[in-house]
């Protein structure tokens, strides 16, 4: 019969075979290990913001962290209406925000990008303390990983026939008077003749496999209207001139 030392031990030692078993080996033991120095970690290149649609910040917390009934959904962050910020996946994981979509060549956005929810029900304007704490989040994140401050985009950008996130109420202008994302310049005028706007769309970053919907997210973004024609116009060719001016 064990003694009482022998029963203390027996629950530590199975305690740590579990733990041995549940974490992955550094090294595969059926290589030979010879370092190489070329590489470096996987980094994200862009960063995706998304508005809750949800009553209050607890909910969007409990949506980000279980299951629900359009499926599990998390993303890095959550900034709640106060300013308080959240995180919920470390910012080197796979965190499930983007879903199906494209931006320029990015297509497995989830493994490129670093997801931001910010609590709102997607029909009323965003809070200036959030919007503060968002700006010094896109600041210290854009810094350690290197992120192109251009490279700030919204959810319907990347999905525009699934998703309207940030909403038209959005501050854009304010965030790329910050340093962050590209906001079209006065400056630079009309564009010039024979400039091809559907080929500026897809220089931007859309994907134009439904044409009218990848208007409506530009419209939603750049001119803060959800009602315009799906046709791009004068002003939108305007516009398109000016951003790709500054993305050069």
């Amino acid at each position: 019969m064990p003694d009482m030392k022998t029963k203390l031990l027996l629950p530590l030692a199975l305690l740590a075979s579990l733990t041995a078993c549940t974490s992955a080996p550094e090294r595969n033991p059926l290589a030979q290990w010879v370092p190489s120095p070329n590489y470096n970690e996987r980094q994200p290149v862009l960063i995706v913001l998304h508005h809750t649609e949800q009553g209050s910040v607890q909910e969007s917390l409990d949506t980000l962290r279980t299951a629900n009934s359009g499926g599990q959904v998390s993303s890095h962050y959550l900034v709640g209406r106060d300013g308080d910020l959240y995180q919920l996946v470390a910012d080197g994981e796979r965190a499930w925000h983007a879903g199906g979509g494209r931006w320029g060549g990015f297509t497995d956005l989830n493994s490129t990008s670093i997801g931001i929810e910010i609590d709102n029900n997607g029909s009323s304007p965003f809070t200036q303390p959030q919007i503060a704490t968002l700006l010094r989040l896109l600041e210290d994140l854009c810094s350690r990983y290197n992120i192109p401050r251009s490279q700030i985009i919204g959810h319907a950008d990347l999905a525009p026939t699934r998703k309207a996130d940030p909403s038209r109420y959005f501050p854009w202008q304010q965030l790329a008077e910050a340093g962050f994302g590209l906001w079209p310049d006065p400056r630079h005028g009309p564009a010039p003749a024979g400039f091809d706007s559907w080929m500026a769309m897809q220089a931007f970053g859309y994907a134009l496999d439904d044409r009218a919907a990848a208007v409506r997210a530009f419209h939603r973004r750049f001119r803060g209207s959800d009602t315009l024609p799906a046709e791009l116009d004068l002003e939108d060719a305007r516009i398109l001139y000016s951003l790709l001016q500054q993305k050069q």
